[in-house]
């Protein structure tokens, strides 16, 4: 079965073509300015890389041109677009209307373009991309929706409640979601394989650390609890992201600025976080050079994070009244062997040791990087979330 796995923007189009029968990367690429002068592809196929200038007016001449790309000239990998067996999309929020993979239905369509209230920067272009796949490869292809929030979905009310009036819970679901599902998924399960036991036997912590991040405690292959809240940007400080607050700090920074609305939550999303404390970067890699360089903003920002980190798997080690394995993964946790041992030295307490040395190792697919007098196992497990939405719209498909 070949399954090509979309994540659609607002002007962008990531795609891969994966063989399921060993999992393997047939093709990726992009489309990106879509809808915006200057717009491109960039296809990587048979060792080759290329990229080309064409006019994106709207995601369906991407989606043509992609077919293009993957079905003629040197980046040619299939005959046809009908040796496509199924189509897997990634969807950010699918609220309480979606906790599994689905089919795609017109119903299905607008449902998710009805939740763009929650997600306005991703849930409406990925209506656009559903309905611009579907004219473009048939009624005859399959297509199948992954949710982030799904993975989440099994968090019981005290944890994703808040504690505002209930009707805002009724009427207009304001709650917490969750977000990188996805990946959260992959790495939970991959680690388990690794231990040799199954999902339900482990209490396990899995921190996807990226320009954007968020932990969950995976309890019993079940997540209690999750760092982002209704929107991705709640949690922990990221990228440019301020993560949690004090409600009044934002109703404050309001009154000095002049900034409301969505624009003040725009502000808290681009030039918060790693980016607004130092003044330097949101990219973890350029704080960690300015702090060895002696900026003490930088310090800071690293002080902040390993911080706020310990203090999250601290708390969901209390959640799940234990705890088995930690996992890292995604850009920072799977790069950063300085941020892996800030987050664990002060987690000694909880039986948290790492092995120093083989922290330092990169590009393995998993790094057992647990020390010899751990009680907890500490992994670094490269995530996958389009063999995961793979695997899951393979599931959906099988099961018709």
């Amino acid at each position: 079965m070949k399954i090509l796995v979309i994540n659609c923007g607002s002007s962008s189009l990531k795609y891969q073509l994966i063989d399921m029968t060993d999992e393997s990367v047939i093709c990726k690429g992009n489309c990106e300015r879509i809808g915006i002068d200057g717009s491109f592809i960039t296809h990587k196929a048979n060792g080759g890389e290329w990229k080309v200038e064409v006019d994106f007016p709207t995601h369906k001449e991407a989606f043509n041109k992609v077919v293009e790309m993957m079905t003629v000239g040197e980046g040619k990998v299939i005959e046809s677009k009908s040796e496509i067996d199924a189509i897997g999309h990634r969807i950010v929020q699918g609220a309480e209307k979606f906790s599994e993979p689905c089919l795609v239905t017109d119903e299905v369509i607008q449902t998710i373009d009805d939740l763009s209230v929650l997600a306005p920067a991703h849930n409406k272009a990925h209506a656009i991309g559903l309905r611009s796949a579907k004219e473009v490869f048939g009624a005859e292809v399959p297509n199948v929706v992954v949710f982030d929030t799904a993975f989440h979905a099994t968090m019981p009310p005290k944890a994703y409640m808040y504690a505002v009036p209930y009707e805002f819970y009724e009427k207009h679901a304001i709650r917490r979601y969750g977000f990188h599902g996805t990946s959260h998924k992959f790495v939970s399960r991959a680690a388990a394989e690794y231990l040799g036991k199954k999902p339900e036997e482990l209490k396990m912590i899995t921190l996807h650390l990226g320009n954007g991040a968020s932990l969950a405690a995976v309890d019993g292959g079940k997540v209690v609890d999750t760092s982002m809240g209704l929107t991705p940007l709640g949690g922990f400080m990221m990228g440019s992201r301020s993560g949690d607050l004090d409600p009044s700090v934002v109703g404050y920074i309001s009154e000095l600025t002049g900034i409301k609305g969505n624009d003040l939550t725009d502000y808290l999303t681009k030039k918060a976080g790693f980016l607004g404390v130092s003044g330097i970067s949101s990219d973890c890699r350029d704080i960690e050079v300015a702090a060895e360089q002696g900026d003490e903003k930088a310090k800071l920002v690293l002080d902040m994070y390993f911080y706020q980190l310990q203090k999250f798997v601290g708390s969901y080690t209390a959640a799940m009244n234990g705890l088995d394995v930690m996992v890292f993964t995604a850009g920072i946790g799977e790069n950063s062997a300085n941020v892996r041992e800030g987050v664990c030295e002060g987690l000694g307490y909880f039986g948290v040791e790492i092995d120093k040395e083989q922290n330092k190792k990169r590009g393995m697919a998993i790094n057992d990087i647990t020390g010899p007098n751990s009680k907890v196992k500490v992994l670094v497990v490269a995530t996958n979330e389009e063999l995961m939405i793979a695997r899951d719209t393979m599931n959906v498909v099988n099961a018709k």
